[in-house]
């Protein structure tokens, strides 16, 4: 006769796998750097590609290729929340710059802006107009 595993061990074995997927949750949920970009003046950002990328002030030209992303503006939204993943940052240097420029679809800077990489808290990156 096959033996039953008695019911305190089966929920013990419950209780411990969902304390597990609580842990794995919220060690997630910390890897995670929330972002939000709004125009010069709280006017709606114009329409174009907006490029975020990390660079490190003290060393230029060492921006990362591969930790750089779009966002696309309509024209029609006051902010852009985005995200950025904290595993990825957490290798590189307390001096780290958070850049975001917006181009029009032909390539034309419109505006740029830069904040220093905060620890535990939410970028804010202001967009001012680039003057020619």
């Amino acid at each position: 006769m096959p033996h039953h595993p008695h019911r305190r061990t089966l929920l013990l074995g419950a209780a411990g796998f969902a304390l597990t997927a609580l842990t794995y949750r919220a060690k997630a949920q910390s890897e995670v750097v929330q972002g939000r970009l709004i125009f010069s003046e709280n006017a709606k950002i114009p329409k174009g590609r907006i490029t975020i990328s990390l660079s490190n002030p003290g060393q230029p030209g060492t921006s990362d290729p591969a930790l750089e992303f779009d966002l696309i503006s309509t024209g029609r939204a006051k902010r852009i929340d985005f995200t950025l993943s904290s595993a990825a940052l957490s290798a590189l240097s307390p001096t780290l710059q958070v850049v975001a420029r917006l181009e029009r679809a032909d390539g034309w800077l419109i505006a740029r802006g830069s904040t220093k990489m905060p620890t535990g808290s939410p970028i804010h990156i202001t967009l001012n107009t680039v003057m020619y």
